[in-house]
């Protein structure tokens, strides 16, 4: 005889994933402190990823003028009839600005995207799309029972 019994085992019926993205969804639409949380929690990571990006352009800013001012033959040198330091703060300035802006607005699209994953399992392109909307199509688990009820009813 075995001195172990056997292993327990887990048996799940059905998976109730719609009624935590129900219910997430609708923290954040009636603006529970769970919902506010989320929210703040997006916003908090969005301010992290300006100040992280806006604090490296300040450092490459400033290490412009220190690299002239440490390498005196750098800074007189001439390209086409323009100072170097001119040029690099004239020109070179302004492409790295925008690719800065442009990361930042990718990187927080993708935070707001998350978000959204993490409030709503059907992510839709459209423009202006409604989270009321899709609140009522999401109230069935799989086996067919009603998990929360329609807030508009």
């Amino acid at each position: 005889m075995p001195d172990h019994p056997p292993q327990r085992e887990r048996v799940v019926l059905a998976t109730r994933r719609g009624a935590r993205m129900v219910r997430t969804r609708v923290e954040v639409q009636e603006q529970t402190e769970v919902g506010d949380a989320l929210v703040r929690g997006l916003m908090r990571a969005q301010l992290g990823l300006g100040l992280r990006l806006g604090g490296a352009l300040l450092v490459v800013a400033a290490a412009i003028p220190v690299v002239f001012w440490l390498m005196p033959s750098v800074a007189d040198a001439d390209a086409f009839g323009i100072r170097l330091p001119w040029l690099v703060l004239g020109l070179l300035t302004f492409p790295v600005l925008y690719l800065t802006g442009r990361l930042y607005v990718h990187l927080a699209d993708q935070a707001e995207r998350d978000f959204m994953g993490l409030v709503d399992d059907d992510i839709t392109d459209s423009v202006g799309s409604d989270i009321t909307d899709s609140v009522a199509s999401d109230t069935t688990d799989s086996v067919g029972s009603d998990i929360t009820e329609d807030p508009r009813s």
